[in-house]
């Protein structure tokens, strides 16, 4: 008998003590249209600072790679004249060979200014595929001025 007043008494205790954790996490958690409202805001200007913030980085991503992107160009074009230049005393047969080269190199030199220029920014994802492609065709760009030799017939 002891025994089950003892469990009727406990689980008493239990499911009261449940019932006010029960209450207290209800009231507690409730918030007022005040609050919810300043919630949102808050949440509104932290959403509004993060899309600043990342379309900056993206802004300035560009404008670094296009830097750096006109530098490589700049150095072609350098190269190309030294190509030219290093073509002047070929023999006939040689320099035309040379110069059709040199004139591949250099109109696919033009292009990537060109496409480089022409870029317009339009998305975050649109930009990692463009520099992504560009940075790819560039590197070939860099092979093939490196694969490039003049030999002195």
């Amino acid at each position: 008998m002891k025994k089950l007043i003892f469990t009727l008494t406990a689980s008493i205790l239990l499911s009261g003590a449940i019932s006010i954790l029960l209450a207290s996490a209800i009231f507690t958690s409730c918030n007022t249209g005040a609050e919810k409202v300043d919630n949102a805001k808050s949440k509104a200007v932290e959403a509004d600072e993060n899309f600043n913030k990342v379309n900056e980085e993206y802004l300035t991503d560009i404008e670094n790679f296009k830097k750096e992107t006109a530098a490589k160009i700049d150095a072609n074009n350098l190269m190309i004249a030294d190509f030219k230049a290093k073509t002047a005393s070929a023999k006939k047969e040689a320099k035309a060979y040379y110069e059709e080269q040199i004139a591949v190199l250099e109109q696919k030199n033009i292009e990537m200014k060109a496409k480089l220029d022409a870029y317009e920014e339009n998305g975050k994802d649109n930009w990692e595929i463009f520099k992504a492609e560009f940075s790819r065709d560039m590197n070939d760009l860099g092979e093939a001025f490196k694969n490039f030799t003049i030999k002195n017939e």
